[in-house]
């Protein structure tokens, strides 16, 4: 009786103390909370469409932490960590009662400590709350803020600190930045050795480095491999086969690219931790590469800058704003994709589109290249020479400037902006200037990124699209009218492609046209093939002159160079749409075979009869034919004045006969835009556009 009495008072005691210490262990867990919002504090990330890292910012402490997720690393590695350093991780509450009795027999046996009783709960606990010294108060602290820790986080959430804050040396913490700085690659798939390394070098991250004290490295890692529960995870026989792969002996640099973008993304949300953006980081890092090694054959003040985009969705995969931005005698700092510069001559592609789709000229046109006044305006080729009588193709391919004047001049400089309208592109004029005919050969001012949107109109059969890197701007399809006519397009493309690359290039299946901006200040070359995008700028950030810088001898061989190393497949461009017709000159249409205006934009002729006109349809018309149910019927179309005979043409190919009635008859392919042009003896042309439903 007296001993179940005493029994019972020491367990009413214990009961009380066990209540009084749960007690206060929960007033000081409320009181006294782990500073888990300290840990949250991580490297600021850059990352390309696929998740892979671009460019990476250290902490204001100046550490390398990138945040790393369970997830982010070879489940092997997890594995390894787990089996020599905790165990019993997934069974214990944040302490391990029998790895602390084992290692205080040790101690109390050896006189020295012999093995360590810090579980994984113990050393996030340290590393998110530094001690200053090794004392008892230090590690009951230590052991009372695990406990904290696992009462709040799960188990995987514990991982990922720990992952996020290992001390690897140096200013590098983390699993991810270890990985990337000794191996050169993210910790997703590890060797067996270097999983064993990334286990060791936290225990002693300073006097183990492999970039310093690589003997020391390689025996830590020896000790891990030989641990018979790390044998167990690794299987037979690949430890010894991991000892003979030698240890990383220097630290590499974080991936750094994209510096223009990175630096705009911090601009835009300085708060954010992570970036994503569109660019894929393989082509980012060959457009890069390229622009180093032609940044050397330039002059110290010239730089270079690269956007090469998706034309089906507008994403900029890869953007070089600078040959190198830390390179102050080309200011490299200063992103040129972004700045107004002059397009020299560009934009003519768009001049000679204009001129196809409204049935003005072929390919085979003949058009006059001899000095020209355009009421006061006189421009010269570029060589200072003129070839005569030429076909329009061939002035297109040598990019002859009185030529494209004529035509400008024929459509209208007016049309040809709102054309870039279309596609979100607004060329910049000179201040209080309206169109005029010297925008055609560089009049204006536009950035190398929208110089590029254009193209991308081009290459994705007139849709125009937005580019952008999701940083600076969102890409995606524009809801607007094409900019050109598929029939169109095709033309200017099928002269394109045949432009001979530049001397030392290789053909790539691509269509390009150069420019060289007036007095020598900019040199550029787009080119696309059916997919993609790509321009190149050359200049001096400050405008000045470059003497012999020329858009096909300076930018048209990085274009080629870096089409051809990054990496995306060529597309080959579309074939001939419906209507789109490449014809041998004596097969054109009298009123194509030779283009020949006045300066203001009338055909010549002696006759004294009107202009034809298109009286039906009008301009921008809707005409409902059936074309939804696909029962097209013809469409009637009417016209005044003119000399018979006329000839007709839909979408720049001409219907069968030659007609003398002002009345004829025309059966679309299909639904959509078409342009119908009306051509009379004289050579007069009229044109309208309409939608067939």
């Amino acid at each position: 009786m007296k001993r179940r009495w005493k029994f019972s008072i020491g367990l009413g005691t214990c009961l009380i103390l066990a209540a009084g210490a749960f007690v206060g262990l929960e007033a000081a867990d409320r009181a006294y909370p782990p500073p888990l919002d300290q840990a949250k504090v991580v490297s600021r990330e850059v990352l390309d469409a696929d998740g892979e890292l671009l460019r990476a910012f250290a902490t204001p402490q100046g550490r390398w932490r990138l945040r790393t997720e369970v997830a982010d690393v070879d489940p092997r590695f997890l594995d390894m960590l787990v089996a020599y350093e905790d165990r019993r991780f997934y069974e214990h509450g944040g302490i391990d009662p029998l790895a602390i009795g084992r290692a205080a027999f040790q101690l109390l046996t050896n006189g020295r400590i012999v093995s360590g009783a810090s579980t994984l709960s113990m050393q996030v606990a340290r590393l998110i709350e530094p001690r200053e010294t090794r004392s008892f108060s230090a590690k009951f602290l230590q052991l009372a803020r695990a406990i904290q820790i696992e009462r709040r986080l799960g188990k995987q959430e514990i991982l990922q600190l720990y992952l996020t804050h290992a001390p690897y040396g140096g200013n590098l913490e983390g699993v991810r930045a270890a990985s990337l700085a000794y191996f050169g690659k993210e910790p997703k798939r590890l060797t067996v050795a270097e999983a064993a390394l990334l286990v060791a070098l936290p225990q002693s991250p300073e006097s183990r480095r492999p970039d310093r004290r690589p003997k020391l490295a390689l025996a830590a890692r020896e000790r891990v491999l030989t641990r018979p529960a790390v044998a167990e995870v690794t299987g037979e026989g690949e430890a010894e086969r991991a000892s003979n792969d030698v240890v990383p002996l220097r630290r590499l640099q974080l991936p750094a690219y994209a510096a223009h973008l990175a630096e705009a993304a911090i601009r835009k949300q300085p708060q954010a931790e992570e970036y994503r953006s569109t660019l894929k980081r393989q082509i980012q890092q060959k457009l890069e590469e390229v622009a180093r090694e032609a940044s050397v054959k330039l002059a110290p003040r010239v730089s270079l800058a690269m956007v090469m985009a998706d034309a089906t969705t507008g994403e900029i995969v890869g953007e070089v704003g600078s040959a190198d931005y830390f390179d102050a005698g080309r200011s490299g700092w200063i992103d040129m994709t972004r700045r107004l510069r002059s397009p020299g001559s560009t934009l003519k592609p768009f001049i000679y589109g204009l001129a196809f789709e409204q049935g003005l000229v072929s390919q085979e046109t003949m058009i006059e290249d001899r000095p020209a006044d355009f009421f006061g305006y006189r421009p010269k080729n570029f060589d200072m020479t003129y070839q005569g009588d030429v076909t329009v193709r061939q002035a297109l391919q040598l990019s002859l400037n009185v030529p494209a004047v004529r035509l400008l001049d024929a459509v209208g400089p007016s049309r040809l902006m709102i054309r870039f309208r279309r596609a979100e592109v607004r060329p910049v004029l000179p201040p209080n200037e309206a169109p005029g005919l010297a925008i055609g050969l560089g009049g204006v001012g536009i950035t190398l990124k929208d110089l590029v949107q254009a193209y991308a109109a081009l290459a994705n059969g007139g849709q125009a699209v937005r580019v952008g890197n999701g940083i600076d701007e969102k890409p995606g399809l524009l809801d607007n009218e094409p900019i050109l006519e598929r029939q169109a397009i095709w033309n200017v493309t099928d002269a394109l492609s045949d432009v001979l690359p530049p001397t030392g290039s290789r053909r790539l299946g691509i269509a390009y046209k150069t420019g060289t901006s007036y007095g020598y200040r900019d040199a550029w070359s787009v080119g696309y093939d059916g997919r993609h995008v790509l321009g190149v700028w050359v200049g001096r950030p400050d405008n000045g002159a470059v003497p012999g810088i020329a858009g096909y001898q300076t930018a048209a061989p990085i274009l080629f160079e870096a089409f051809s190393r990054s990496g995306v497949s060529i597309t080959p461009h579309p074939p001939a749409p419906p209507g789109a017709v490449r014809l041998a000159q004596h097969d054109l249409p009298i009123g194509q075979r030779r283009f020949a205006v006045t300066a203001s934009g009338l055909i010549r002729s002696s006759s004294r009869e009107s202009a034809p006109q298109i009286v039906y349809p009008p301009e921008g018309a809707k005409v409902d034919l059936g074309a939804l149910s696909g029962e097209i019927s013809p469409l009637v179309l009417k016209l005044q004045g003119g000399r018979p005979p006329f000839r007709w043409l839909a979408n720049g190919k001409p219907l069968a006969d030659l007609s003398r009635r002002r009345t004829n008859q025309w059966l679309p392919e299909g639904a959509g835009f078409s342009t119908l042009t009306v051509i009379d003896a004289a050579g007069r042309a009229a044109t309208v556009r309409v939608f067939v439903e």
